[in-house]
């Protein structure tokens, strides 16, 4: 288990991040602090334990910048993402082949003369890979889903635009069991909402068997798919029209043919997204992103695991005191988990590639009594335990320096129900039980609170869960 952060001086971005046959990782981005250009494509290559074996950087003398990589079948690897520097336009799909030790074996810029953007990139089954992004130089409206199919040296052998007369964009994709694709993102031009969640099942050919829509008046966006091995489909995204806060993760289980299966929102008071979801050995699901109303900082990585059906099994935050994100997790073969992203918390720079390896509980080191490590220079609260709860649980937190403190639990609408403590704290670790009473010592009902603690000009939030 580990945390790790790469990069130098300037902005480093980890954006994806796979499992490699060697046991290690294959993290792609982008970096200020390397390479040619204003943005180079960043390459980064690790054992299995999160030390660097090589990094490479791709691009020119613009901003070139990567997205999504995969392992290929040869060792190598493939990396999908926009330049500035090379093709017929303002930026181009850019695709670059590795070859095992992170070598240009080809490159290919795909577009028009308006800006085309890749987003997502998968190997295929024939040897060539699929891609998944937008275009304003093809299609019907203002951006439009862009797929591009390649043969194995890059080159093209069919491409299909999706969309209507709005701004359509597609994030993911994914080769299907049949040999066909699945394709998901979001749209302006179809649904019941202001942006809707888009789901498009293609054949092997490109030709659509089926479209669907997703969401509620609000926009959802769909960021992340997966086939699951019931041969229906996992979509992780965000909605405004669902949940608790101003925006939620947004889980959406399909069947075969796109009819939903179940929803779910994840979330508190204030704004989170997912970004990436791989479904478990145990036919449940892991979802990364970012949360602004729980973990130690203004923005933190937010990790979420659920049950086949989508339940909630446990969540994670990691990160510190400043902004810090995931865009990437897959499960990985001892249990756990890898998640990549950026962080402006550590590290040496601005920003830096985030790397975080986790157990099978989405720990990265556990303590005796089961808490996350504090990870804030300044704060840190814990998860409650247990949780959920049925009559009494055990709130913790640790401070770095003596501070005022107010710590208070909240109802789902943002009401005070119970103050639980205010005054100085010293530095070190508290624990403060709560027995699901109100400020008049009431029993309250059975639902969603939140523990809010605030030090100084700093605060932290939690989700608990309450069963009667």
């Amino acid at each position: 288990m580990f945390e790790r952060t790469y990069g130098g001086s300037a902005w480093d971005v980890g954006s994806s991040v796979g499992r490699t046959d060697d046991g290690g990782y294959i993290v792609a981005g982008e970096t200020y602090s390397f390479g040619s250009g204003g943005a180079d494509v960043y390459l980064i290559k690790t054992d299995g334990l999160g030390d660097t074996l090589w990094t490479r950087t791709y691009g020119g003398s613009q901003d070139d910048i990567s997205y999504s990589v995969e392992q290929t079948g040869d060792g190598g690897y493939i990396i999908a993402g926009y330049t500035d520097s090379f093709g017929a336009g303002e930026e181009d799909v850019y695709l670059v082949k590795t070859d095992g030790a992170g070598d240009t074996v080809w490159t290919r810029a795909f577009g028009g003369p308006e800006p085309d953007f890749g987003n997502s990139v998968e190997a295929t089954d024939d040897g060539g890979c699929i891609v998944i992004g937008i275009t304003s130089s093809f299609g019907a409206g203002s951006y439009d889903f862009y797929l591009i199919k390649t043969d194995g040296a890059g080159d093209t052998l069919w491409t299909q635009t999706f969309g209507g007369s709005e701004y359509d964009y597609g994030s993911s994709v994914k080769q299907t069991s049949d040999g066909g694709y699945v394709v998901a993102g979001h749209v302006n031009s179809f649904g019941v909402g202001s942006e809707d969640i888009y789901l498009i099942k293609l054949d092997a050919a490109g030709d659509t068997l089926w479209t669907r829509t997703y969401g509620g008046s609000g926009p959802d966006g769909g960021r992340s798919v997966e086939q699951t091995d019931d041969g229906g489909y996992i979509i992780a995204g965000d909605t405004r029209s669902f949940g608790a806060g101003v925006w939620d993760v947004y889980l959406i289980k399909t069947d075969a043919v796109g009819d939903t299966s179940w929803t779910r929102a994840f979330g508190g008071l204030d704004d989170e997204q997912a970004y990436s979801v791989d479904q478990t050995e145990d036919g449940g699901y892991i979802l990364a992103g970012y949360t602004k109303s729980f973990g130690a900082g203004q923005e933190d990585v937010y990790l979420i695991r659920t049950d086949a059906a989508g339940d909630t099994l446990w969540t994670r935050t990691f990160g510190g005191s400043d902004i810090d994100y995931s865009y990437s997790v897959q499960a990985t073969d001892d249990g756990g988990y890898i998640i990549a992203g950026r962080t402006r918390s550590f590290g040496a720079g601005n920003a830096d590639v985030y790397l975080i390896k986790t157990d099978a509980n989405g720990y990265v080191q556990v303590s005796g009594d089961r808490y996350e490590i504090p990870r804030s220079r300044y704060l840190y609260l814990s998860q409650n335990r247990p949780n959920p709860f049925g009559s009494s649980t055990t709130i913790s937190y640790s401070l770095a320096a003596a501070a005022q403190v107010r710590l208070a639990v909240y109802d789902i609408r943002g009401a005070r129900v119970r103050e639980l403590a205010s005054g100085t704290a010293p530095a070190g670790s508290h624990q403060v039980a709560w027995d699901g009473r109100d400020e008049r010592g009431r029993k309250v009902g059975s639902g969603i609170y939140f523990c809010r603690l605030e030090a100084g000009e700093r605060s932290a939030t939690r989700r608990m869960v309450l069963l009667r």
